[in-house]
């Protein structure tokens, strides 16, 4: 397939101040179109609207799915991508969960680099910072009725981000979720589908009115078992044992959270993957045998989670602090991404 490029007439305004995530797009996007049984007519172009009528299939059946991945500057001027293929192929997964044609990774991971590659003066430098790429597929047949699109487009937008939290590595707090669920094993949890995200904004906000960052979310079923959180996989340490909850279809296998079980394994610091009981992590909190919890995901890479809510109850974590595991993990994961430590496991694609 060939991939047009397209370059803008009229350059964006870059920003100045604070980043923040998500606020500002580069130059130019990527996108291709599924039609007639395959894809086809993919472009790098300026940043722009698409145009869609109101009868398009995504908004009133909700099939589409995205992801998020980073791009590093690093003062050798190197420019590298994380995992990014992992991320492409787990697009490819949730795009099978609700009935989305697959697409062909290594075209859309080159027509990243290129694309990357054009908007290169966007990419941040200072520390913490980084390119965020958000690839996303959505249905756009124009028309009515419950059933898989014939048409679909397929696309990457460019964003250069701060932290993810206003206050960076600084703890976050988190509300036990016991009302609400995000999801249930055998529905759409374990996939980076659109519809996971609106589900889980009603608790989110809750939360937020009574002083909390997040959601910690438990099991469809017996309300007991820690799943995730809003935007991270999660993590306790318990005794000397760094604890995970187990991917058993309903918790979203996060990139962020194969890498630091990699790295834990590497550091020989105990890790298990199993069903993670909030009352034992309660219990735990209560005698001093949890001594960290921390969130990983693409966007915030390390959250510490400095105190946690079950019920009326808030518990401490590590006096609030950011614990050494967390550090640990934070401090080599981005090292291995900006290039300042080895990459052992070839999770970096430089290209450039």
């Amino acid at each position: 397939m060939e991939l047009k490029i397209i370059k803008t007439t009229e350059p964006r305004k870059r920003p100045t101040g604070p980043l923040g995530f998500g606020k500002y797009f580069t130059d130019h996007m990527f996108v291709m179109e599924y039609e007639n049984g395959e894809w086809g007519n993919a472009r790098i172009q300026p940043y722009q609207n698409f145009s869609l009528q109101p009868a398009c299939s995504v908004f009133h059946y909700g099939q589409a799915c995205f992801e998020g991945t980073k791009a590093y500057k690093n003062k050798q001027g190197e420019i590298r991508l994380f995992r990014t293929v992992d991320n492409l192929n787990r697009m490819n997964d949730s795009a099978d969960r609700i009935c989305i044609p697959k697409f062909d990774v290594d075209f859309v991971l080159d027509a990243i680099k290129k694309l990357i590659l054009l908007d290169e003066d966007w990419i941040p430098t200072e520390p913490g910072t980084s390119l965020y790429l958000r690839p996303a597929m959505m249905g756009c047949e124009d028309a009515l009725g419950v059933h898989a699109a014939k048409k679909y487009i397929l696309f990457v937008i460019l964003s250069p981000v701060g932290a993810y939290y206003a206050n960076g590595l600084a703890p976050v707090k988190l509300y036990v979720e016991e009302k609400y669920v995000r999801a249930a094993r055998g529905g759409t949890g374990h996939h980076k589908v659109v519809g996971n995200y609106a589900a889980s904004l009603k608790a989110g906000e809750e939360a937020k009115k009574i002083g909390y960052d997040q959601v910690m979310w438990l099991d469809a079923i017996k309300h007991r078992y820690v799943e995730e959180v809003g935007a991270m996989n999660i993590f306790f340490v318990v005794d000397g044992k760094v604890l995970t909850p187990a991917l058993l279809g309903s918790i979203l296998p996060g990139i962020t959270r194969r890498s630091v079980i990699q790295l834990l394994k590497d550091k020989g610091i105990p890790v298990e993957e199993t069903e993670v009981d909030i009352e034992m992590i309660a219990q735990a909190a209560e005698n001093g045998k949890l001594t960290e919890v921390f969130g990983t995901g693409t966007a915030a890479v390390i959250s510490p989670v400095g105190a946690f809510r079950l019920r009326d109850k808030e518990y401490v974590v590590n006096g609030g602090e950011m614990g050494p595991i967390a550090k640990l993990m934070y401090d080599t994961l981005t090292k291995i991404q900006v290039g300042e430590l080895p990459d052992p496991h070839g999770w970096v694609t430089r290209i450039k």
